[in-house]
Formats: C-alpha cells, structure tokens, sequence
C-alpha cells in the first residue's frame, strides 16, 4: 500500500518525542489543544507556532510530511474561516453582495480561527506521527483509568479509539482507489447536477461502506479465534515508565503556556 498522508500514519523514529511516554504525549497533546484556545492574539498565535514548529522538528519530522498529515481534515479549518468571514462583522466594509457582507474585522477573524485551528489539527497529528496506535490505547486506557470506578467501560472505549486509528488510513487509500475506478469507467463527479452527482458519490460511498462492514466481520472473528476477552489477563511487553525527559517537556508545556498568556496581552 503506498504511504498515503492521513491524521493517524505513525512515523518510526528514535527521535526525543518518539522516546517520550505515549501518555506525557496524550496530556502534551490535550495540553497544547487548550493552550490553542488560550491564545487570543496573533502574537500569542505566533509563540504557540514557534512551539509547534520546535516540536516537530524534534520529532525529526519534515515540515511538509507534518503539514500533509493534517490536509484530509483541513476542511474543519476552511469552514471555521468562512463562518467567521461572514459572521464577524466590524470596520470597514470591504465587499457587499446581496445580503453577503465581508468587513475588515470579519477577514481578521476569520484568518485567526482559521489559523488556530490549523495549529490545532498539527498538534493532535503529532501525536499520532510519533506514537504507534497500540501506545496511544494503552495511554489512553491508562489516562482513563480512574473512571472504571463509576463502572466506565474504559478498555472498550481505549480499544475503539485504537481500531479507529488503525483502520483510517486504510479507508482513504480505498476510498482513494475506488474514486479512481469509478472515473475510470466514466463517473463524472462534478457534472450532471445534484442528482447526477449524489449517484456519482453513491458509487463511491455504497462500496466503501461494504468494505468497512467486511474489514469489521473480519476483525471480529479474528479477535474471537485468538479467544479474545477484554483486557482480562493482558500484560504488555515492556511496562510504561515516566522519565526525565517527560518532566522536561511537562516544563516546556508550562512555558508555552505562560508565553501565551504573556503574548495576548500585546496589542495584535
């Protein structure tokens, strides 16, 4: 199977964020999601960027595969934009059509949640570029230990979440593949109006749900076969352990933090 640029591909390496526990990364990642929404300037924006970027670069990650990992789901990003674009209104009016009005402070808006959100998407993509599913389960598991005890089915949940991740990529390369026969044989995506187009994509989508059921059917009987049963009696290869360089990145959490709060309080 080709490499295919999805949220969800892990990238083997020896790098410092590749050596860190999966569940410092899991917090790290959760972390910098709500240091995102922290930061209410373009300055604040601009620290948190220079973290991100430092992040990656330790992680010995090019720049560009780090930016093609997020492409699937840029369209979150895109839409958070145009709501903004069209909502936000303030100063001066710089196109109106019809009932659309684009002003000065909607496009400023506009450019920082679209933004935001990007540095978003880059940090929960450098989690999963630098950390193997099943690391990212039991990490997940383990975060959420302490809910087993108002009877939360954690390990079922953890196990979901892991699924989820392992099968992702393999659902954009088929879908990938099937978009590409069905132009092959004449589908025309993007002519014919909405009905034409809807059974366009339902060319596409029908197959691509018969395959996720069958990819389900099989895993199923599989995990029945190894005679499967929860995490009862599971032990793992080699045991989570925090290190010093946990608590390093736990500390250059606190300053990204702390330079963002810093930085909002510039004037743009």
């Amino acid at each position: 199977m080709p490499d295919i640029p999805v949220l969800g591909n892990y990238r083997a390496g020896s790098s410092v964020i590749h050596r860190l526990d999966p569940r410092t990364k899991l917090l790290a990642a959760l972390a910098l999601i709500f240091i995102t929404f922290a930061a209410q300037t373009f300055s604040a924006l601009g620290a948190l960027t220079l973290f991100v970027l430092a992040c990656v670069l330790l992680a010995e990650i090019p720049i560009g595969d780090a930016l093609k990992s997020i492409a699937p789901l840029s369209f979150f990003a895109v839409v958070t934009a145009l709501i903004n674009l069209f909502w936000t209104q303030g100063g001066a009016v710089l196109l109106q059509w019809g009932f659309v009005t684009v002003s000065e402070h909607g496009v400023r808006t506009a450019a920082f949640f679209g933004y935001r959100m990007i540095l978003l998407l880059m940090a929960v993509s450098l989690l999963t570029l630098t950390t193997a599913n099943l690391d990212i389960t039991e990490a997940f598991e383990r975060v959420l230990k302490p809910l087993r005890r108002i009877g939360a089915p954690v390990h079922e949940l953890s196990m979901m979440m892991g699924i989820a991740l392992r099968f992702l990529p393999q659902f954009v390369f088929e879908a990938k593949t099937l978009y590409l026969a069905q132009i092959s044989r004449g589908a025309a995506f993007s002519r014919g109006g909405g009905r034409g187009r809807a059974n366009a994509l339902g060319s596409i989508a029908v197959p691509l749900f018969t395959s996720a059921f069958r990819h389900a059917e099989t895993l199923s009987n599989a995990m029945e076969a190894r005679c499967y049963h929860g995490e009862r009696g599971r032990t793992r290869l080699v045991p989570l352990a925090f290190g010093s360089a946990d608590a390093v990145c736990a500390a250059a959490l606190l300053v990204a933090l702390a330079c963002t709060v810093a930085a909002n309080l510039l004037p743009w």
